[in-house]
């Protein structure tokens, strides 16, 4: 071999090296920064559409990780960090029956970590701290109203609007919140199958008596097109009969705790993804029950809720979370990627 030769390997093998060492630092140094959710206040004025809308907003943040207060839950993020990035993604959350904005705050810290902008609301009426239409039919149509009212609000009043890929915008929800996705992405409640269903009963539920002293709820759920794909754990679904999912086309992560709870049976939830389109995603979640989906709970909440904290023996709530944030949010970067 010359030592022109020798001389030219030499460098190629110097480039390589530099180039190996750099890569190594990079990751070294992305390795070690930590990430912050940011967290603000979000409010929807009233209109001709519905009352007002309070909720919360996640988003990637640029500072230190820290832990902030969200009403009176101590959760991670940085509280009014400005909104990093451009072109972002956006998850919108419903919570279930009486619940709040916050009350899937590590799902939303961890898709606003990795580049998502997060909102969820508190659905008027059927919250924790106002219960005063939770039992009217009407609320099962005036929920995906206030999810579009959302998605509405995000796109232009936020003052961080421009932020957000309006082509990338997904669904999140739990219990009556996964109910509610189902409705938004065109899932069809059907009431009068229910009432025809309670007239031949004996033995009539709730249901059944809600729709004979208050009718059938006028109108057709809200149905949002601009919503591409949807995570949903443990939707109730005795509304949707056989026929009333036809009408879903995006994708779907469908979630379902093997034990049940709270009216929702993983029998009903594997009836219900049969009926949706091919591929979804359908996954149970052994030896859980429906609360599962909740975040681990705080010593306050288990004082105050515990039956909402309380899971079956040897059911890891904190090491189920950590895996099935990171298959949330891997459903999401697969079906709202950046297709440009």
């Amino acid at each position: 071999m010359s030592r022109r030769e020798v001389a030219r390997r030499r460098r190629a093998d110097l480039g390589r090296a530099v180039s190996n060492a750099l890569a190594i630092a990079v990751l070294c140094v992305a390795a070690n920064l930590a990430h912050a959710a940011g967290i603000q206040a979000l409010a929807v004025a009233a209109d001709a559409q519905g009352p007002p809308l309070n909720g919360t907003v996640w988003s990637p943040c640029a500072e230190a990780a820290g832990e902030t207060m969200l009403r009176r839950l101590r959760v991670a993020g940085v509280q009014d960090c400005p909104v990093e990035g451009e072109r972002l993604p956006l998850v919108v959350i419903s919570h279930g029956r009486g619940g709040w904005s916050g009350g899937h705050h590590d799902i939303a810290a961890a898709l606003a970590d990795a580049g998502f902008v997060v909102a969820a609301i508190d659905h008027p009426g059927d919250t924790v701290t106002d219960m005063s239409r939770v039992d009217a039919l009407a609320i099962w149509l005036e929920r995906p109203a206030a999810i579009r009212r959302l998605i509405d609000f995000m796109l232009g009043v936020w003052p961080d609007a421009a932020r957000i890929d309006r082509e990338r915008i997904g669904f999140f929800g739990f219990s009556r919140g996964a109910y509610t996705g189902l409705a938004a992405v065109g899932g069809a409640p059907n009431f009068r199958r229910i009432a025809a269903r309670c007239a031949d009963s004996a033995n009539p539920g709730p249901a059944c008596e809600r729709i004979r002293t208050q009718g059938i709820p006028a109108g057709a759920p809200t149905r949002d097109p601009r919503i591409k794909a949807a995570v949903l754990a443990d939707p109730p679904t005795f509304l949707f009969g056989p026929d009333d999912l036809k009408g879903v086309s995006v994708p779907i992560q469908l979630w379902a705790s093997e034990q049940g709870g709270a009216g929702v049976t993983q029998e009903a939830v594997a009836a219900a993804a049969e009926r949706l389109p091919p591929g979804t995603e359908f996954r149970v979640v052994p030896n859980s029950a429906h609360f599962a989906f909740m975040p681990p709970c705080s010593a306050g909440q288990q004082a105050a809720v515990p039956r909402i904290c309380a899971d079956p023996p040897g059911f890891d709530r904190a090491a189920f979370h950590k895996s099935f944030n990171a298959d949330v949010l891997a459903f999401f970067r697969k079906h709202l990627a950046d297709r440009r």
